[in-house]
């Protein structure tokens, strides 16, 4: 995976990504490779989620390099009146909507400002006000999807159940029903599409048309890159490279970074919005392979304080060590206490961290499960580590990516969505010392052999990558 030769012509991508941190993630690392392989880097933050970094990075976090930059736009948002605020979630629906409504002229902006000029723009997939930008300015862009392609196909059916009358969804009882039209996708349920179309308060309509105008407007970007791999997920590739010509898997990410050489490594920043605490890894140094849980549901995920306390007497009752994430917000409208009882118990076999470096964790020898909400970061994060899964989905695509995980590719088992304490000790148990345990463990390391393949220097990913910056450079 080589870079460009340095008599060529420096072409000047700006980046944005959706300002969550699943999703900043993903479009950084995603920029980093574009920067290996010869371009010179802008990356656009908002104001809220750059002041995030700082806090948790330090303070010289972003000073970047001559030609990888970071820069920020305001988010539309009105301020946080509490600054403890600023290290949690912003809420996700208005964020969208402020997207939608107040992202492109402050963008514009930045983009023409931009020294040297910006000769393309590399955007989340949901960002697409940046092909209005671009159309203007006429550039190419690239759309970026930081999820699978399955997750990809099930947004696209949001237009489909629109006109099928299945949104809002009026009848609860029709979520079993298996359904036929997706091309590339066989047995998927209604209930296994991505969740926005169930609901018809504001809060569902509002992401299911932010979702759906996103994917519905793809086929007019230069390029559609999506982070996943051909070989995980051929069938539904295919079907999306038949309305999307100019469509690239290339993932998992991290892998592909891997290979960078050293003295080419280039910007060294990390990509946690919350200080990351790395003594949970020497805790996981003390015990024996394959033996701990990892419990994490992500960045955004919420539940309430009786489903948080049915987790944790679950992991407790379950007898196996375990290593449980627990962000500050992630119980709805309160902090994340646990009762005395149960914290007691805990302290015998587990460990509590507020946020932690996932996949330092995930690769590391003594983690043995996942207890995960679906997320595709974590989800390719742990096939990159051969690790299964326990998969509890909470919105978006998660479900859809359960299924798959689950059901297409094997290396999961789905907890009931509401989670009592006897039903996850069970799993926990399954997973970590049973037979069908044994099972997923297996599907999970051949999913990591795929993995390696598709990054190698000729692997799929790795020559995907390479026509997607020809086709860019060619635009440019």
């Amino acid at each position: 995976m080589g870079s460009r030769q340095e008599g060529d012509r420096k072409p000047h991508a700006i980046c944005i990504a959706l300002p969550f941190q699943s999703h900043i993630k993903a479009l950084l690392k995603f920029a980093k490779l574009l920067h290996f392989k010869g371009f010179h880097i802008t990356f656009v933050n908002t104001e809220f989620n750059h002041k995030r970094f700082l806090k948790s990075l330090g303070p010289n976090s972003l000073d970047g390099l001559p030609d990888f930059v970071f820069e920020t736009i305001p988010d539309g948002l009105p301020p946080c009146d509490d600054d403890d605020d600023g290290d949690a979630t912003q809420d996700i629906t208005s964020l969208c909507e402020s997207v939608r409504t107040n992202f492109l002229r402050p963008f514009l902006n930045k983009l023409t400002s931009c020294s040297p000029p910006v000769t393309c723009i590399v955007s989340d997939g949901f960002m697409s006000f940046t092909i209005t930008a671009a159309e203007e300015l006429g550039i190419p862009v690239a759309l970026f999807f930081s999820i699978a392609a399955c997750g990809f196909m099930g947004v696209k059916q949001y237009s489909v159940l629109k006109e099928k009358g299945l949104f809002p969804l009026k009848d609860d009882r029709l979520l079993n029903n298996v359904i036929d039209w997706i091309p590339g996708m066989k047995d998927i349920r209604l209930k296994d599409l991505p969740s926005f179309f169930r609901g018809a308060n504001p809060s569902d309509v509002t992401m299911f048309n932010f979702l759906r105008e996103a994917v519905d407007r793809a086929h007019k970007a230069t390029a559609v890159v999506i982070q996943t791999f051909d070989a995980l997920e051929r069938d539904v590739l295919e079907a999306i490279s038949s309305t999307i010509p100019h469509c690239y898997a290339i993932g998992p990410l991290q892998l592909l970074l891997d290979r960078i050489p050293n003295s080419h490594q280039g910007i060294n920043v990390g990509y946690s919005l919350w200080k990351e605490d790395s003594e949970c890894l020497q805790w996981l140094q003390t015990k024996p392979p394959n033996s701990v849980v990892y419990v994490n549901f992500g960045s955004t995920t919420v539940m309430t304080p009786q489903q948080l306390v049915e987790f944790g007497f679950g992991l407790a009752n379950s007898n196996q060590p375990f290593l449980w994430i627990i962000r500050p917000d992630l119980v709805i409208g309160e902090s994340a206490v646990l009762p005395a009882e149960l914290a007691d118990q805990i302290k015998e076999k587990g460990v509590i961290a507020s946020w932690c470096p996932q996949e330092q964790v995930l690769n590391h020898p003594s983690v043995g499960g996942f207890l995960t909400h679906c997320g595709w970061n974590s989800i390719i994060e742990s096939l990159s580590a051969g690790v299964p899964m326990l998969c509890w989905p909470f919105f978006a695509e998660q479900q859809t990516n359960c299924r798959y995980a689950c059901k297409q590719w094997g290396v999961g088992m789905e907890i009931k969505n509401d989670a009592k304490r006897d039903e996850v000790e069970k799993l926990v148990r399954e997973l970590m010392e049973e037979e069908k345990g044994k099972e997923l463990k297996s599907k999970a390391l051949e999913c990591k052999k795929l993995v390696q393949e598709a990054t190698a220097p000729n692997g799929s990913s790795s020559l995907n990558l390479d026509t997607l910056v020809n086709q860019m450079f060619k635009n440019t």
